[in-house]
């Protein structure tokens, strides 16, 4: 009767039976906080009276680090109020690199339990759409799975499963020591109702043990130690509290011993002691899975080397730069098969390939592992090969491993922007570390406010006019004299109708006259600041007219020292068009997508002109994702993860510079007609960046 009792009052088994609780009092982070009382940590502390909650804005994201690499199975999410309807559930091993292992756009709040599949040492819900006005708020974030590698090198198995286990006393004949013990969360051990009680679990052998996890049912411990004994009767204490939560709670500790015990102090019911599992984890010898191919010498069937792909080295693909390649010879390579091999300079242990293809990709291949670079194993095979990025988990031993297509997508050869090997052992180097992501809070690191007298040239310490003609069949010619201050607190770049004897522009619809029929301004911090990731924000009021085109956007500073467009990567934060006096546009460029196939997103209030006002344009960008916003409205966000699996590579990892320009005529706006206005005049009140 008593047990019938306790589980009507709510002691059912827990929800979480999919794995070991990994995420309880683990570092968490989060994009944003509402205030100092709900700070990432209250979502992960087990006390479901705690809470995080986020700014009012989209998209919002919250992430534990789990300490290690650990296999994951499900996520249970237990919303306040402010809930999530379209979130993602993403799984990384480095905190850089996001996987979408969950996607859903009807989420329904309260508690939202969840099924992934995947290995990481990071997990994170990324919001992307609220319920409410509200931010997003959760009570609680867990994350289950394979317990030991995020508890500093425990191993995934329970050392205690189905081993033999005694107790100083069970309530009845339905609650033995041993269901305790079972791997069934539906199984329990119970007591009597006095204090002390014990459980413990011979684990046939001596046993470092790192992680113990109890999975309570509703009559708990208060207080209790956990302790183990070489023997069974000598024991010694590793961990003790006198504030037990009940519930699951996940204990990472350290000792030694065949035998562990549960030793209950202080009961924190009236009934005894009941747990629907005892967990035991002990420390592992194998060591956590690296870049194993940066830097290693490589080998192909073939490689281009020419105008239309210049230093298409195998060596490319193990360089870490993702805005270069390996692509097979375009006069001897377009065949099947074809292949490229990395050296890791001593045998390892391969436990996972990631391919980011080119559009030139297999839809055969396999993985293949080598000890002399003669005879292959394949440790992967696959006939539907989807291209974009594809990240293998697979095991063989060998010195050389290669990528051996056999089938290609397109009539084209085959290309990789980037092959990397992980595992243990060969002889790694390690690649250069990502700069760190931005502060939580950010902080102002550089602005110019434009305060200067009337007719003064930009700050020459923060700015740098670009003098000469401009790129993309634009008809103005920029002179320094065109960017001044106006007094009043405005950076002016102003476009005028003046032609520039000597120039040489694409010819003038209006005119007929190759000469630069128009002057305007470009202005750039290229030798004064650059930086990478953080908040930066322009308010601008934008130029309108005709074939006027001005910009507010970011170049990658290595384009400076040599490294081409679109290698370098660019942002554009704003762009306008006269033409479409409603509506500005956020775009990226990398070499996999640019021009008119750049990456982006039109914000338009119907109706409006917004050359009539100034704006808020500002970018939000880490090592994770960009997200554009116009007067703090986000309209437009760049998901890592995402674009490497849809698009093509992530260039944004390093140094950016700030550029403003007022365009006259080129490709997109297309030139001044016989309605157009001059002179135009783009304000820019400030530019900012947080960091």
């Amino acid at each position: 009767m008593l047990a019938a009792l306790l589980l009507a009052a709510g002691s059912a088994p827990p929800a979480h039976a999919a794995g070991t609780l990994l995420s309880q009092g683990k570092a968490a982070t989060a994009s944003s906080t509402e205030a100092a009382g709900t700070p990432a940590s209250a979502a992960v502390d087990g006390d479901t009276t705690t809470r995080w909650s986020s700014a009012f804005s989209d998209p919002q994201w919250l992430q534990v680090d789990l300490g290690a690499t650990d296999t994951v199975n499900q996520v249970v999410l237990t919303w306040e109020s402010a809930y999530a309807k379209a979130y993602q559930i993403q799984l990384s091993t480095d905190g850089t690199t996001w996987t979408t292992a969950y996607s859903t756009s009807t989420g329904a709040g309260g508690t939202e339990t969840v099924s992934v599949s995947g290995n990481a040492r990071y997990v994170r819900m990324y919001g992307t759409q609220r319920a409410t006005a509200y931010g997003y708020s959760l009570w609680e974030f867990q994350v289950y799975g394979s317990a030991g590698t995020g508890n500093n090198g425990c191993g995934t198995v329970n050392a205690a499963l189905n081993k033999p286990a005694t107790a100083s006393s069970t309530e009845n004949a339905g609650t033995p020591a041993s269901a305790a013990v079972d791997g069934n969360l539906g199984t329990r051990w119970s007591s009597a109702f006095s204090d002390p009680q014990w459980l413990q679990v011979d684990l046939g052998s001596t046993q470092t043990v790192c992680a113990v996890q109890l999975a309570w049912e509703a009559a708990y411990a208060k207080a209790y130690q956990i302790q183990v004994s070489p023997d069974g009767a000598t024991w010694t204490t590793v961990y003790s509290t006198t504030t037990g939560a009940g519930a699951t709670e996940l204990l990472s500790l350290s000792g030694s011993g065949r035998y562990l015990r549960l030793y209950g102090t202080q009961r924190a019911t009236g009934y005894g002691y009941s747990l629907w599992e005892l967990q035991v984890f002990t420390t592992t010898a194998a060591a956590t899975p690296q870049l194993l191919s940066y830097g290693k010498p490589a080998t192909a069937s073939s490689y281009q080397d020419d105008a239309n792909c210049s230093g298409c080295l195998p060596a490319k693909a193990f360089d870490e730069d993702p805005a270069t390649r390996w692509a097979t010879s375009d006069t001897t390579g377009w065949t099947d098969p074809g292949w490229i091999s990395v050296d890791l300079g001593a045998t390892a242990q391969i436990s996972q390939v990631v391919l980011q293809w080119d559009p030139a990709y297999a839809t055969a291949y396999q993985i293949q592992v080598s000890p002399d670079n003669a005879t292959w194993t394949t440790v992967y095979s696959t006939t539907t090969g989807k291209g974009f990025k594809e990240t293998l988990n697979v095991s063989g031993t060998g010195r050389y491993v290669r990528m051996y297509g056999t089938a290609r997508a397109t009539a084209y050869g085959y290309s990789l922007w980037t092959f990397d090997v992980y595992g243990t052992g060969g002889n790694p180097t390690a690649p250069p570390a990502l700069p760190p992501n931005p502060g939580n809070p950010e902080h102002l690191v550089w602005s110019d406010e434009f305060n200067g007298a009337a007719g003064a040239a930009p700050d020459p310490s923060k700015w740098t006019a670009d003098p000469g003609t401009g790129p993309n069949g634009e008809l103005e010619y920029y002179n320094a004299k065109n960017a001044y201050q106006d007094g009043n607190g405005d950076l002016v770049l102003e476009a005028r109708k003046e032609a520039t004897p000597g120039s040489s522009c694409p010819t003038d619809p209006l005119t007929g006259s190759t000469t630069c029929q128009y002057t305007s301004a470009r202005i750039n911090t290229a030798a004064h600041f650059t930086f990478t990731y953080g908040h930066v924000e322009a308010r601008i009021k934008v130029s309108g007219t005709q074939g006027l085109w001005p910009a507010f956007w970011l170049l990658g500073a290595n384009f400076t020292t040599g490294t081409p467009w679109p290698n370098c990567g660019e942002i554009d934060i704003m762009e306008h068009v006269g033409k479409v006096a409603d509506t500005v546009y956020s775009t990226i460029h990398a070499p996999a997508y640019n021009g008119a196939n750049g990456y982006g997103s039109p914000y338009q209030i119907a109706g409006s002109d917004f050359a009539s006002a100034f704006h808020t344009y500002a970018l939000d960008w880490d090592s994770s994702h960009m997200t554009f916003s116009v007067d703090g409205n986000a309209f437009f966000t760049v998901d890592r993860s995402t674009l490497e699996q849809t698009k093509g590579p992530w260039v944004y990892d390093h140094p950016f510079y700030i550029i403003l320009n007022n365009a006259v005529g080129g490709d997109w706006p297309g030139a001044p007609d016989a309605t157009s206005v001059f002179p135009q005049k783009m304000l820019v009140d400030y530019v900012r960046v947080s960091q």
